[in-house]
């Protein structure tokens, strides 16, 4: 489904978007384990605009003169998912960078909260951040 590449690259995303700090950031919190189940399943159409997605955010990682996306510091990261998010980027990107940004967004925002049953919030962590108890 993702390449190898891809998969560092996701995996670096997820955790810009939602970062460790008293609790375990998005990859470590199973929001790559969801989007994986969802690109096998519900968000298959949308397979390919992940995937050219993050083949433009890595390019566009080396035109800032970076080896690549998953290697940049995190506040570089931040910093050029700021551009995407605008669209102000200096790679050429197959499909609309601001529209890859937000659909990356709303994606790991529902694989971190989510019901663990659907792959993500593992451990039921952002439940328990947020003081949410399930009962019943």
């Amino acid at each position: 489904m993702l390449n190898e590449r891809q998969l560092a690259i996701l995996q670096a995303l997820i955790d810009r978007l939602v970062p460790p700090d008293d609790f375990p950031g998005g990859w470590e919190a199973g929001v790559g384990d969801y989007l994986l189940h969802q690109l096998a399943g519900d968000l298959r159409p949308i397979l390919s605009m992940y995937q050219a997605g993050l083949d433009a955010l890595d390019a566009e990682a080396r035109v800032a003169g970076a080896p690549g996306f998953a290697e940049l510091p995190a506040a570089q990261q931040d910093a050029l998912l700021s551009r995407v998010e605008r669209g102000a980027v200096a790679a050429e990107w197959p499909i609309d960078p601001a529209a890859f940004f937000a659909a990356a967004v709303a994606h790991a925002a529902e694989g971190f909260y989510s019901d663990p049953g659907n792959h993500g919030n593992r451990g039921e962590v952002s439940w328990r951040m947020v003081g949410y108890e399930v009962r019943g």
